[in-house]
């Protein structure tokens, strides 16, 4: 069965959903998105993704495409259209269409794209296993708190990863990880601390790190908001990400050295549980 697709007010089979040539998301990448995930039919903590995509929008002085009722029954309209039980909404948002120009149009009309994807995220393979990583230097723009689809620079990192036999890239910038190429980074010190970078202009304030944290200090854990290097990884108990695809993913390596035990700690383990027996009970986190 074809997906069905939303695009600007139509849902349209997957080979029938285009946008103009013209469109600004795809001749400047002057765009926003977001990522929601999708357990038992249901969106989860899709009200802190939309809050987040207007700040992006904000950021970036675009007009929303609708407002966030539509928004929403838009979503729920695709979900049942597609059927879909357990994977990702993706939505987007660009300034819309005009001549090629690198000003902004003066009264843009804003356009929306969405749609979805069947995924397994509870039952991962690489949950039980863990991930390898590699650092390498984080060459992107420095507004990287703004979710846009200007994702070049991580898409180069992945593939640097993919050809160095290893799973993903931890950027580096001035001797300190910023993030994963779609994911926030932690590690769990020696001390049981966990550790992960302050939020500013140079990570994207993930809504499953928000999360993630929040659980772990009610569940007791200590967390530290501050930069760490490479060679604090590889003296961590721990590693793991986070991000809506794969909610605490353990990282078991980078660059070929092995954290802690060289598999899944107990504390990405136990905040991994945590997320998802939350997620399963409630839609907002």
């Amino acid at each position: 069965m074809s997906r069905i697709f939303y695009v600007n007010g139509a849902f349209v089979d997957e080979q029938d959903a285009k946008i103009s040539v013209l469109d600004r998301g795809f001749l400047f990448a002057d765009a926003v998105y977001e990522v929601s995930s999708v357990l038992n039919g249901k969106l989860i903590d899709n009200r802190a993704h939309l809050k987040r995509l207007h700040r992006s929008l904000n950021e970036l002085s675009m007009p929303p495409a609708c407002t966030d009722e539509e928004m929403v029954s838009y979503q729920h309209r695709l979900l049942e259209l597609n059927q879909l039980e357990e994977g990702l909404l993706y939505l987007q948002v660009s300034r819309g269409v005009a001549d090629r120009d690198f000003a902004f149009p003066a009264n843009p009309k804003s356009s929306l794209v969405m749609f979805t994807q069947a995924k397994k995220l509870i039952d991962s393979p690489t949950a039980n296993t863990g991930i390898s990583v590699i650092s390498v230097p984080d060459i992107r723009w420095q507004r990287r708190d703004i979710k846009t689809v200007g994702l070049l620079g991580p898409s180069l990192a992945k593939q640097q990863a993919l050809d160095a036999g290893a799973n993903d890239a931890w950027m580096v910038e001035e001797g300190y990880v910023t993030e994963g190429t779609s994911n926030n980074a932690y590690i769990v010190r020696k001390d049981k601390v966990i550790q992960t970078r302050h939020l500013g202009n140079e990570i994207l304030s993930g809504i499953t790190r928000d999360a993630v944290l929040r659980f772990a200090r009610e569940s007791g854990f200590d967390v530290v908001e501050e930069p760490f290097t490479v060679d604090d990884v590889k003296q961590a108990d721990e590693a793991f990400f986070t991000s809506a695809s794969a909610f605490v993913m353990p990282v078991v390596s980078i660059d070929g050295h092995a954290i802690g035990e060289g598999k899944p700690g107990p504390v990405a383990a136990r905040l991994r549980e945590v997320y998802i027996e939350t997620a399963l009970k409630r839609e907002d986190l």
